[in-house]
C-alpha cells in the first residue's frame, strides 16, 4: 500500500492551502458575521480551477482525480466553509452528475460554464417533507409532449440565489413511486423560477441557502437527465460521491481547529508553563490528532476507491460519518482549549465549531450514513476491499 501523494496532488494541496490562507482568511470573520456572499473569492476559485476539478479537459475542466479534489477541499475547509460548500456542490453534485449521466449536448452546453465558474450550479433535492426521505417528492414535472411543466418547492438549496443552473429532482409519475422520479436541468432565469429569502444559519453563514419555488416552469424534454425514471438513481449515485466532498470538508474543519488549538496551547501559559505541557491539554491534542489521522485515511481511501472505479458506497458513508463526528467533537475541544478566547470570533474556532454541525446533516445525516453502512454490511459486501477472498474466509 502506497500512502505517498504524487507531485500533481502535492501541487494541488499547496495551491489550495496558499489560496485559503492568502485570499480566504482575510475577511472570513466579517463575511460570516454579516452573511456576505463571497463573490470575489468564488470568482477566484473558478479562475484557479477549483470549481471544475474533476471535469474532463474536453469540457473545460481540470481532469483531476477525486483525491486531488479532496485535498483541495480539505485545505479550503480549514479556513472558509462557505466557500468550500460552494465548491463541493459545483464539483461533486452538479458537474459530476452532468458529466457522468448527461447527454453529449448537455455536457457541451453546460459544463464549460460550470467548470470555469462563469456559472455556479445548485442541487435541488430537499423539500419541506422530503429531506432524508428522498422518495417523497412533492415537486412534479408533468409531461406536456415537447416539454415538462415543473411545479414545486425546494428547501435548503446551497447556491440558491447565486446559481445559474439547477438540477431539480421531481416526480413525473406518482403511481411508480421512486421509479417515477426524474431530474432536470433548469436555468435559473427561466419564467416561473422564484428565489426565497436567504436563510439565517448557525454556520456556513456566507454561503447562500434559499428556498426555490417553481411555478409552471417549462422544461424542454432534452433537459431531462437519463432515461425516464432515472432520477432517484441519479440522486443516490450523485450523493454517494458528494459525501466524499463533505467528508473532506469535515476533515478540513477538524484539522483547522486542531492546528489553531495546538498553536494556541504552545503560546498560552498557566501555572508557569505552556498549557500544552499540562496533561489535561496534551491528552486532548493527542485524541484530536488520532481521530483526524483516522478520518484522513478513511476520506482519502474513499476517494481512491472512486478513482479506481470500485464500489465506494459504504466507504464514502463511513468516511462522512466518522469525519463529521470528529469535526463536531474536536471543534468543541478546540474551543475548550482556547478557554474564554475560544468563545469570541477573533480566534476562529467558534466559527469552525458552528460550521462543523452541518457536516452531520447535509449530503445525508449521520443516521442515514449508518443506514447505508449497515445495509452494505448485511449484504455481506466488503467496504474496504484490500484483500482477495470473501468475508466467510476470514470467519
Amino acid at each position: 500500500m502506497i500512502f505517498e501523494l504524487n507531485e500533481e496532488q502535492l501541487a494541488v494541496q499547496e495551491a489550495a492551502r496558499d489560496f485559503a490562507q492568502r485570499e480566504l482568511k482575510p475577511g472570513v470573520i466579517e463575511r460570516d458575521r454579516d452573511m456576505i456572499y463571497p463573490s470575489d473569492q468564488v470568482k477566484q476559485m473558478g479562475e484557479l480551477g477549483f470549481l471544475g476539478m474533476m471535469v474532463s479537459p474536453e469540457y473545460g475542466g481540470g481532469g483531476m482525480d477525486s483525491l486531488s479534489y479532496v485535498l483541495a477541499m480539505e485545505e479550503i475547509s480549514k479556513i472558509d466553509n462557505s466557500c468550500s460548500v460552494i465548491m463541493s456542490v459545483n464539483n461533486s453534485l452538479v458537474c459530476w452528475g452532468i458529466e457522468t449521466f448527461g447527454t453529449e449536448e448537455q455536457k457541451n452546453k453546460y459544463l464549460p460554464k460550470l467548470a470555469s465558474g462563469e456559472w455556479i450550479g445548485s442541487f435541488c433535492l430537499s423539500e419541506p417533507e422530503a429531506g432524508s426521505d428522498a422518495t417523497s417528492q412533492r415537486t412534479t414535472a408533468i409531461d406536456k409532449g415537447d416539454h415538462y411543466l415543473l411545479n414545486g418547492t425546494k428547501n435548503w438549496i446551497t447556491n440558491g440565489s447565486s446559481s445559474k443552473l439547477h438540477l431539480v429532482v421531481a416526480q413525473t409519475n406518482a403511481e411508480l413511486g421512486h421509479r417515477g422520479i426524474n431530474v432536470f436541468i433548469v436555468e435559473a432565469d427561466w419564467d416561473g423560477v422564484a428565489i426565497g429569502a436567504k436563510e439565517d444559519k448557525l454556520g456556513i453563514r456566507s454561503s447562500d441557502t434559499h428556498t426555490i419555488m417553481y411555478t409552471d416552469v417549462k422544461v424542454p424534454k432534452e433537459n431531462r437527465i437519463g432515461e425516464d425514471g432515472f432520477g432517484f438513481k441519479f440522486a443516490m449515485k450523485t450523493l454517494t460521491g458528494g459525501r466524499i466532498g463533505i467528508a473532506a470538508q469535515a476533515l478540513g474543519i477538524a484539522g483547522g481547529a486542531y492546528e489553531l488549538a495546538l498553536a494556541y496551547s504552545k503560546e498560552r501559559e498557566a501555572f508557569g508553563k505552556p498549557i500544552s505541557k499540562h496533561q489535561a491539554i496534551a491528552f486532548k491534542l493527542a485524541d484530536m490528532a488520532t481521530d483526524i489521522e483516522a478520518a484522513k485515511l478513511m476520506v482519502y481511501r474513499a476517494a481512491w476507491l472512486k478513482d479506481q472505479h470500485m464500489d465506494y458506497t459504504a466507504a464514502s458513508a463511513m468516511a462522512k460519518l466518522f469525519a463529521s463526528e470528529a469535526a463536531m467533537k474536536h471543534t468543541v475541544e478546540a474551543v475548550q482549549i482556547h478557554g474564554g478566547y475560544g468563545f469570541v470570533k477573533e480566534y476562529h474556532v467558534e466559527r469552525l465549531m458552528r460550521d462543523a454541525k452541518i457536516t452531520q446533516i447535509y449530503e445525508g445525516t449521520s443516521e442515514v450514513q449508518r443506514i447505508v453502512i449497515s445495509r452494505n454490511i448485511l449484504k455481506g459486501q466488503l467496504y474496504l476491499p484490500i484483500w482477495k477472498g470473501s468475508v466467510e474466509s476470514f470467519s
